[in-house]
């Protein structure tokens, strides 16, 4: 700060150095919810897609508040959320250096999604893996030693759980591997709950709920080398500066003769990891569940689940995609949630939901959330019809109607 005429608070934060790229493209967990013995045992994460973004409108509810029975216009972020399927479970000792895993239990049959994780290149591999494991589709034979071992020494137990990527309009056939912890009942409840959902399908609404608090976890979107005052903030030098002027024109002391880790610099801007806390679910597409934990089915024993953007005000029967599909994602066809807000990265990516950490004592964490509409026209320019049958209404016969 040699020779400013003014003190000014500093370009950038440096609570996010080093600003580099990540080194996983899925977004870890690096700390779960405290677990809590005297609730039901239950999940805390699962897997989802960013599909796009829309808007909605709503009545807001709060007392006291200007905006209080006003409407208010959300922008909403749409993640696809087919349901994870479970294929081990991980067993982990306290140790003075913090967890340890001690064992391992595999379930019987794994998909090829899964598999293919295990490999950089499946077409050149001998595809071999898990093959002696659980020879002729039978479990393994230490199976139940390794389990009585979680039951004995285990203080924290964690399910081995994968995306059903196969169900998904995007190129990759490789499924994202995690492990999601299991809160509540003690540990010989957790490992049994744990085995007891190997190979199962588990939906995005046995582990998240309509007005939750979650967290979000992803890579940003990526934008490569740039120089210091996009990636900074710094201010543009004045305009006849020599040799450009989007620079730092003071990067430090003549001594200490080092450039200090604080100087704004050029350098890699996005893809980084990071994780966003309450973001609020305004709605769950999935299936309905009984208080016993049975899928809800009506009367010819169809699947009840709203995957539709109709609301109570607003009778029009439409899917959550919009007109023309999500730019650069396609059509939603499975469960989907919806968070109010933004979500890191681009369309596609995978992003990590987690239970919050937090207890969620605010206002906006306990309001009710009503929804009034939920816009579904085009997100290719100016959307002017909320469906085809509207848009077909509007326009009238056309002369490509007329040719068929």
């Amino acid at each position: 700060m040699s020779h400013r005429k003014f003190e000014a608070p500093r370009h950038g934060s440096l609570g996010f150095l080093p600003r580099k790229r990540a080194t996983r493209h899925r977004g870890k967990i690096k700390s779960f919810p405290k677990d809590d013995q005297a609730v039901a045992p239950h999940l805390t994460a699962t897997f989802g897609y960013k599909a796009g973004m829309t808007h909605i409108v709503r009545d807001v509810d709060k007392p006291g508040s200007k905006m209080h029975k006003k409407e208010a216009v959300e922008s909403v972020t749409i993640l696809e959320t087919p349901p994870i399927i479970v294929v081990g479970i991980v067993g982990y000792i306290e140790t003075p250096n913090g967890l340890r895993a001690l064992t391992t239990v595999w379930a019987s049959h794994l998909q090829e999604q899964v598999i293919r994780r295990f490999y950089k290149n499946w077409y050149r591999s001998k595809k071999k893996a898990f093959t002696k494991h659980n020879a002729g589709g039978k479990p393994n034979a230490n199976n139940e030693r390794e389990l009585a071992k979680m039951k004995k020494y285990c203080k924290v137990i964690r399910v081995l759980v994968h995306s059903d990527i196969v169900k998904l309009p995007l190129a990759q056939k490789k499924a994202h591997l995690m492990e999601v912890q299991i809160n509540g009942g003690d540990i010989a409840t957790k490992v049994d709950y744990g085995v007891s959902l190997f190979e199962q399908s588990i939906p995005v609404s046995k582990i998240f709920s309509k007005d939750e608090m979650i967290d979000v976890i992803g890579v940003t979107k990526g934008k490569g080398f740039e120089g210091v005052t996009t990636r900074w903030g710094t201010s543009r030098l004045p305009r006849k500066t020599h040799k450009g002027l989007r620079k730092v024109a003071c990067i430090g002391a003549w001594h200490p003769s080092r450039v200090k880790y604080s100087v704004p610099r050029a350098g890699q801007n996005g893809y980084h990891h990071r994780t966003q806390i309450n973001k609020k679910i305004y709605k769950v597409a999935a299936p309905e569940f009984t208080a016993e934990g049975t899928i809800v089915k009506d009367d010819k024993g169809n699947v009840v689940a709203d995957r539709h953007a109709s609301t109570e005000f607003d009778l029009t029967k439409k899917e959550i995609t919009p007109m023309g599909g999500f730019p650069h994602y396609g059509i939603v066809k499975n469960d989907w949630i919806m968070v109010r807000g933004t979500v890191v990265g681009p369309v596609k990516r995978v992003i990590t939901l987690r239970k919050t950490l937090l207890r969620q004592t605010s206002r906006n964490a306990t309001e009710q959330i009503s929804l009034k509409f939920i816009d579904t026209s085009s997100k290719f320019g100016h959307g002017r019809f909320q469906t085809v049958e509207e848009k077909a209404k509007f326009m009238g016969k056309r002369k490509r109607d007329l040719e068929k």
